[in-house]
């Protein structure tokens, strides 16, 4: 009896033993990540996202990668939203405005990826919760059927002539970052002690103004229809449109210069799947992929171990001439200016 007792008890504790390999195994696993699933919100174009997550699933095929795109204010306030039961684990393009305001909201997890060392302070948070991808300026957009570089408006007070009066047409302006920043900075280039001369600027352009555009898409109509001939959009996307899809658009640099803003990315808090959202954290800033990316799809990379002469012709002739902006201020006061605008501004200039 003795014996079939001590038998049963070693037994026990063989099987404890084995189910304690099998939880590490598991729990190994899920740290290294390489498979199951990954879910990012993105303001990403869709040719930016398929192209990306299509080089991801050539390294990674065992990762399933569920994309949601919307704006980056709509990214952020969803994040907030799910803040007690995160259903995203990356966030893949947002102003730097909009993550600032994350990282305080305790939205965003702490991460040193190995290129720290390659993205400038300016250019990252300095505690990990975000990175800048790339670099956005903010230019005058323009239908290059009826418009050249040289005969549209060539700086940001030209937008407010009689000339252009039903000739704009804006992307709605809450639930896009691009639109908020743009904004944001035409306030803080006149003043942003006292917003009231910046607001007069805005209620000029909302005179202007023809139409305000629901998304992207429904702007890239407009525009090509020639409801309006001329917008506010980021660079990339506008060379997306023109080079990728033969789109009838150009662009102008102002002359002033441009709100360059800082396109991050970074991993939700209490991410399900956190170890493949670092993966793909490594991935994007990868130099071989940064590059095929400035070659392909017009980005302007953050990584300053990137020589220029590596870079695409495009890039080769840009003078990023910068706007010089306060991104904190802008962080600060972007809630409270936007809130502004479409209470006290928004249609009602004509």
């Amino acid at each position: 009896m003795l014996l079939v007792l001590l038998l049963l008890v070693a037994g026990a504790c063989s099987a404890d033993k084995g189910d304690s390999g099998t939880k590490t195994d598991d729990a190994v696993k899920k740290e290294e990540g390489g498979s199951g699933k990954l879910v990012i919100y993105t303001g990403r174009d869709e040719s930016v996202v398929e192209k990306v997550v299509g080089m991801f699933n050539e390294k990674y095929p065992d990762i399933q990668v569920d994309n949601l795109t919307m704006g980056a204010q709509q990214i952020l306030e969803r994040v907030r939203g799910e803040k007690a039961n995160p259903q995203a684990d990356f966030w893949w393009g947002g102003t730097q405005s909009a993550m600032m305001v994350a990282a305080d909201e305790d939205l965003l997890m702490p991460f040193k990826p190995s290129f720290d060392s390659a993205i400038a302070a300016e250019y990252k948070d300095a505690e990990g919760r975000w990175y800048g991808e790339m670099l956005l300026p903010e230019v005058i957009m323009i239908n290059s059927d009826v418009l050249t570089p040289e005969t549209g408006p060539q700086d940001w007070d030209d937008l407010l002539k009689p000339e252009w009066k039903d000739k704009i047409v804006i992307r709605g302006v809450l639930a896009s970052g691009t639109m908020r920043t743009i904004y944001s900075s035409m306030i803080y280039r006149q003043g942003a002690d006292d917003p009231e001369k910046g607001y007069e600027w805005l209620k000029g352009l909302d005179a202007n103004t023809k139409d305000y555009a629901q998304d992207p898409t429904n702007l890239y109509l407009k525009l090509v229809r020639q409801e309006g001939i001329v917008s506010l959009w980021n660079l990339q996307d506008i060379l997306l449109q023109s080079k990728l899809n033969n789109q009838p658009f150009d662009y102008i640099y102002p002359k002033s210069g441009a709100p360059i803003l800082v396109d991050a990315v970074g991993i939700v808090n209490d991410a399900k799947n956190e170890a493949n959202a670092k993966l793909f954290y490594e991935f994007l800033f990868d130099p071989e992929v940064r590059a095929e990316l400035a070659e392909e799809l017009y980005q302007i990379p953050t990584r300053s171990d990137i020589a220029k002469e590596d870079m695409p012709d495009w890039y080769q002739d840009l003078d990023l001439k910068a706007l010089d902006i306060d991104w904190q201020v802008m962080a600060d006061k972007e809630a409270e200016w936007m809130e502004h605008w479409d209470s006290n501004i928004k249609g009602k200039g004509k």
